[in-house]
């Protein structure tokens, strides 16, 4: 008889009796044979990305480095920052920083006083929020306590010093603004009571909004449409009146002008929009007598991973009215790394 064939499906099994006894039993396949070491085997864990992020900035000829990577199987953040100095740099680098970013806790590390500020963030019962913040080098904090009022959009807030400093202030939240009050001291060392607040309103297919803070309050209204903003603003009690105006000609070009009524300051801005990722501008400061002129490659107001080759380049020339001769060339480069 000839041997069948390697492939060949195996042959059925032979009908069992109907006492349940009368064919080979069928044998399962036993346990899996261990390893060696006789452990399971444990997948390796992945190595966290590493983001870095350089910059060098022309005008003070430093060197910026940000490093950033999740930690802790993601639930957290460590960043790194450091600085040097180029040749001939204009002041020293600032020192190392370094931060641990969470979602209700965060650590900032300053390496230059060795101090570290901790902030912390958690929900209690209901609809209150609880929310502090410690200098571990001054000894000093603040806890604010923030709540909703009813099914209403207001909210309150009660905020305290610690160690306590006087009565805490106290902070009402709406949806057109915000008013708090707060105890202040004085230079001969007396306390009052001081308010703060912002509110917005819509006025004339435009936006009002009225900043009042240490006596002093100022007014500005925004006017925008697709083509024309026009935002006048005055301040009290100094009187002092300003106004900017925007243009916006084509989607690629656009005029900006302000004007200083009680210094006659103004300056102008022209941008033209080449593409996604070049732009370029031109512009005048009377109160420096200084015309300039940049190009942009990179999105300029976008994130560095969105534009090609991860970077963004800025060149700038800057032309003095009183000495031409002056003038100087200003290089901004800004490059992503992701390892």
């Amino acid at each position: 008889m000839a041997a069948p064939a390697l492939l060949s499906a195996p042959p059925p099994p032979p009908p069992m009796d109907e006492d349940g006894g009368g064919g080979a039993p069928h044998v399962s396949p036993g346990p899996a044979t261990p390893s060696p070491e006789g452990a399971p085997r444990i997948p390796p864990r992945r190595r966290p990305a590493v983001r870095v992020t350089s910059e060098f900035d022309g005008e003070t000829r430093l060197f910026s480095h940000r490093l950033s990577c999740r930690v802790m199987d993601g639930l957290a953040k460590l960043r790194v920052r450091v600085h040097h100095g180029g040749a001939g740099a204009a002041a020293p680098p600032p020192a190392p920083e370094v931060a641990l970013l969470a979602r209700n806790f965060s650590v900032a590390v300053d390496t230059a006083s060795r101090s570290a500020l901790l902030r912390g963030a958690a929900d209690l019962a209901g609809s209150l929020r609880l929310s502090a913040k410690h200098n571990t080098k001054e000894q000093k904090g603040e806890v604010a306590v923030r709540a909703n009022l009813g099914d209403s959009p207001c909210k309150i807030e009660l905020s305290s010093m610690v160690p306590p400093d006087g009565l805490p202030r106290t902070t009402f939240i709406f949806p057109n603004g915000e008013v708090s009050v707060k105890q202040k001291y004085l230079d001969e060392g007396d306390r009052i009571l001081s308010v703060n607040g912002i509110v917005r309103s819509h006025v004339l297919n435009g936006v009002c909004t009225a900043l009042y803070s240490d006596n002093e309050m100022n007014i500005k209204y925004r006017y925008k449409d697709e083509e024309l903003s026009f935002i006048p603003s005055l301040s009290l009690p100094s009187n002092s009146l300003s106004f900017a105006f925007k243009r916006q000609f084509t989607p690629s070009d656009k005029l900006s002008y302000r004007y200083q009524f009680d210094t006659n300051y103004w300056n102008a801005v022209y941008k033209h929009k080449a593409s996604k990722h070049v732009k370029w501008k031109a512009g005048y400061e009377s109160d420096q007598r200084l015309g300039w002129a940049s190009l942009w490659i990179g999105d300029a107001g976008g994130k560095t991973k969105e534009v090609p080759m991860k970077a963004k380049v800025q060149l700038t020339l800057k032309v003095p009215q009183d000495n031409v001769r002056n003038s100087a060339v200003m290089f901004h480069l800004k490059k992503r790394w992701d390892f």
